[in-house]
């Protein structure tokens, strides 16, 4: 192994489903900390709480002892308490018969975590742990930033305005242009 590296993370949503941000703070044994954030315009808490960890796994080498600190249960839990293994081996069926929740996040946290050591820790949320803190007032500010940006325009809609314009603009060359003259043509009929 490496290094030891701790990651610290959180979600947020304004509304849930709603804008949401996630972040996560990743600490080198020298405590070098790089942060991580990013978001989502319409989504719930527990995809954000589960992109922070994606995301800061991303960051980081597999040959690294992780100890990763989340103030989610269903994030923890997935992991300490066998969650994860038991609804892959239901073919991604929860206990009740249901679909997991959020399959295609687990999916890659799954990927990222079998190429990795990782330990899972549960902070309380809000209990005054520094960087749990940070994560969420950086998370929080993501969530509204993604609350404030434009509404996503599909990309159904987006070809419309795309040809709206294309032919705007031939009417409007076709318009300017000249006209041209027109030569007779003779057709010979057998």
């Amino acid at each position: 192994m490496n290094a030891t590296k701790k990651i610290y993370t959180d979600g947020s949503c304004l509304g849930n489903p709603g804008a949401g941000g996630y972040a996560a703070i990743i600490i080198d044994d020298k405590n070098n900390r790089v942060e991580i954030v990013g978001g989502e315009r319409e989504t719930t808490n527990n995809r954000m709480e589960l992109m922070a960890a994606i995301e800061a796994l991303k960051k980081v080498s597999a040959d690294d002892y992780i100890e990763l600190f989340t103030d989610s249960s269903y994030l923890k839990n997935a992991f300490t308490k066998g969650w994860l293994v038991n609804w892959k081996r239901n073919g991604w069926q929860t206990t009740n018969k249901t679909p997991v929740l959020n399959i295609d996040l687990w999916k890659k946290l799954d990927a990222l975590i079998l190429k990795r050591n990782v330990k899972f820790n549960w902070v309380k949320g809000h209990a005054g742990n520094s960087l749990n803190e940070r994560c969420d007032k950086l998370a929080r500010a993501e969530a509204t930033k993604q609350k404030n940006r434009p509404a996503k325009i599909t990309e159904d809609k987006l070809m419309q305005e795309r040809c709206d314009k294309l032919a705007l603009k031939e009417a409007t060359k076709q318009k300017n242009k000249p006209a041209e003259k027109v030569k007779p043509v003779q057709l010979t009929l057998f």
